[in-house]
Order: structure tokens, then sequence, then C-alpha cells
């Protein structure tokens, strides 16, 4: 090799490029053990000691990068071992489809991050070679989706970001569905479950993709709901996906539909919901200091065995689901107490009182706090109310005592509609001579 690399190097210019072309079939011909070492020295010869110059270089470089896309390496751990040897030898002067290569190789044996950080190392802005907004948008959105099967959500978003700023620039429909799903992925890593959940709903109709994949989207959009903190924007979003008539098939349709029609959750029903979830959708949450303090400082200080001694939620999961059984409970009572609302969560009473106070600042949760006599009053939705009323059969019923309690309202005007019935059937009877008043002896 070396002496046909000398007597190469006598050629005159225009003759170079095709002798050391030449020499690269031969090469591939000889056995596996001498071909990594023989092209090293080829490629060596030609970049870095200005055998043929810099045009020559490229040629020899381009003819080597076509052959290996062809497959002219079958023993893939060859091929790979010769695209990283002429990555590092070639230094400056790196081909980027070769690093496209590699990728792709490290990607079939799922080595995510390993062929997330080949793509890294390709000069996307290079001013030697013009590459357009569309190209570096695929690789940077390639990138995202390495990444982020490698759970380092941190580090993707970051290139994220950059995708974000030429999404603009490309008309191409899977490069778009990609980044969208990317954009979804990152706002569920970054906890953002409402928003991931929208986004996943809304590529779960799209008709490019496959069913299989569409129909995981749609269970991811779920999770996604499930997980949200607790309020109308959830509701909403439940309601979407409740209404979906594809999500009866779903394993999680039964968390999902009682989430919906506000039933409280059971540690049962948690627990296999729990199965399902990704490790980022299982971290742990500190409980600031602040919260503790006021957890501990609104707590009485008998010691019930029976009160629970849990200070706040673990889990984002937990968190999601106290949150939920809290809205719930508004809907099923006018009010109660700390200790009964800690025994429904799993809190202690302070804890309770506590995740109460943040969800009405927030605007999640209606009502008021009377820390006198340790009691939540929840108020409710009074046009919602009256609509649900009509909607049952009642019409418009006579306006009864305000008593603070719409279902207590619609509970009394039952009563007396009922009542009202069954006396003018009572009447209608005693008319027909079909039953008899007994009348009282004096």
């Amino acid at each position: 090799m070396e002496a046909k690399l000398a007597q190469f190097s006598t050629l005159s210019q225009k003759d170079k490029g095709p002798a050391y072309i030449s020499l690269i079939p031969q090469i591939l011909a000889q056995p596996p053990e001498t071909i990594a070492k023989d092209l090293h020295t080829l490629v060596d010869t030609v970049v870095n000691q200005d055998a043929g110059g810099l045009v020559v270089g490229r040629q020899v470089l381009s003819e080597l990068v076509k052959v290996l896309g062809e497959g002219a390496i079958k023993d893939v751990e060859l091929r790979k071992r010769v695209v990283e040897d002429t990555l590092a030898t070639v230094q400056p002067r790196i081909v980027n489809s070769l690093r496209f290569q590699l990728a792709d190789l490290l990607e079939e044996e799922e080595d995510w991050s390993g062929a997330a950080r080949v793509l890294m190392g390709i000069s996307l802005d290079s001013g030697q070679r013009s590459i357009s907004d569309a190209e570096k948008l695929r690789v940077y959105v390639r990138i995202v989706r390495l990444l982020l099967e490698d759970e380092d959500s941190v580090q993707a978003e970051t290139y994220y970001n950059r995708a974000a700023l030429l999404v603009h620039s490309t008309t191409d429909r899977e490069t778009i569905l990609q980044f969208k799903l990317c954009q979804a992925r990152i706002s569920d890593y970054s906890r953002k479950f409402l928003e991931a959940a929208s986004r996943y709903h809304e590529l779960s109709y799209v008709g490019e993709i496959d069913e299989d994949e569409r129909r995981h989207m749609l269970m991811a959009a779920v999770t996604c709901a499930v997980l949200a903190p607790a309020g109308p924007n959830r509701s909403r979003v439940l309601a979407s996906l409740y209404r979906d008539e594809r999500s009866a098939d779903l394993p999680t349709y039964n968390i999902l539909s009682k989430m919906f029609l506000d039933h409280i959750l059971r540690s049962a029903e948690i627990k296999e919901f729990e199965k399902s979830l990704k490790p980022h959708q299982l971290a742990k949450i500190a409980i600031s200091s602040n919260d503790r303090l006021a957890s501990a400082g609104n707590d009485t200080g008998d010691a019930d065995p029976n009160v629970s001694t849990r200070t706040g939620p673990s889990t984002v999961l937990d968190r999601a689901v106290m949150e939920h059984n809290l809205l719930a409970s508004s809907k099923l009572y006018n009010n109660i107490t700390f200790r009964g609302l800690g025994a429904l969560l799993d809190l202690t009473p302070g804890a309770a009182e506590t995740m109460a106070r943040k969800m009405i600042e927030q605007g999640r949760l209606r009502g008021t706090i009377d820390q006198v006599d340790k009691l939540i009053w929840f108020e409710t939705n009074r046009e919602e109310d009256d609509a649900q009323g009509k909607a049952g059969g009642l019409g418009d019923v006579e306006e009864a005592e305000d008593t603070g309690a719409p279902f207590t309202k619609r509970w009394d005007a039952q009563i007396r509609l009922t009542a009202a019935h069954v006396e003018s059937i009572v009447q209608h009877l005693t008319e027909k001579n079909l039953v008899t008043v007994a009348v009282e002896a004096k």
C-alpha cells in the first residue's frame, strides 16, 4: 500500500484523484483484518499529508462515503470502526455524510445518546458549506428525539428551542409531525401535563401516523391529563378525551371516567394506573419549607393514632390524585372539617388545609376557609347548577329558601314536586270513588 501511494504522489494533479480512488475497491476486496488499516493509510495520505491537495482529498472522501453508504462493507462492526477512524483522521474536514452514517449505526444499536452526540458534532453553521434551514431543522429534531429516548430532557430542550426557531422554514409534513411530537414530549418531561395532553390528543387524529402510534399518543394524552393539576382547565381536557369514542378501549379508561365524573379515586385504582407510568412521571416532589411549616402550625396537638402523619404528596401522581379528590369532595359536600379532609386525602389536617388554600389561591377551587372553626366551605357555580337541574327534568322550579346549598335546594324541589303529584293522583282517585278518605270520629 505504501509503495502504491508513493508512486501515485508523483502523478500530475489531474491524475491523482482517479488513481487514489482506484485503490478503494482494491482495499475493500482484501481480508477484513487489513481493510481498516489500509483505508486509514489512504485517508491520512490524501487529507493530512497534502498528497493531492484539497480537491483530491474531497474527491477521495466523497467516493469513500458513497461506497460505504452503498453497503460495500457488510460487517457492521467493521463498517462502524472504519467510519469512526475516518472521522478522527480528517479532523476539521469532517464529512457530514459520515456522521449521519455513524448515527444510523448507533441508532440501530439503540445507543441513543451516542447517536445524538455524533449528530451534535456536525458543523451546521460552517461557512464552507451552505446548509439550508430546513436541513438544520431535521438534524435538530432528530437530536431531540434521540435525547428523549435516553431520558435526557434537559439537553433535549436546548436543541428543541433551536428547532423551534426554524420550524417555519419547512413544509415537509414528516418533519413537522416529528417536531410536534417532540413538542408534546418536551412538555411531558417538563411536567406541563395539560399542554402535553392537548398536543398528544391533537396528534392522535393525524391520519399519516400509524394506527398503533396514534393509539399510543391517545393513551399518553389520557395519562398526562390525569397527572395535570386539578381545576377547570384540566376538566376541559378530560371532557374532550372522555367524549373521544376511542378512549373506551384504553386500559386507563376507568380512571379517566372517574376523574371526568368527579368520583373519589381509591388506592387500588391508583396503584393499577401507576404501573403504566414512565420514570419521569413517577418523579419525587419536595415539599417547600413554607408549606411544611404551615402544615405543622395548623395541626392540633392531640396524638390521635388514626390521624395521618403525611404532610404533603410525595410524587407527581400523588399530588394529582389528592387535588382531584379534594375537588371531587367539593361536589359532594357543602363544607368539611380539616380533619375530615385530611382523612379523605391521607394527610394531616394542617396539610389538607394548606392544599385547599393553595388551590383556592390559584383559582382551581371555589371556596372559603374558616380557620377558627377549622372548616372549608365549598362554593358552586350557580349557573352550572341551574343548568344541571333543568337538564335533569325539573324545568323551572319556584325559587326555594336560600340555604347556601344548591344540591339541597334541588332535593327539596324534587320532594315538593313529588308530593304535589301524589296529592293530585289521590284527588283524582277520590273523585272516581276508587278510594275512600277515612273521617276521624268526633
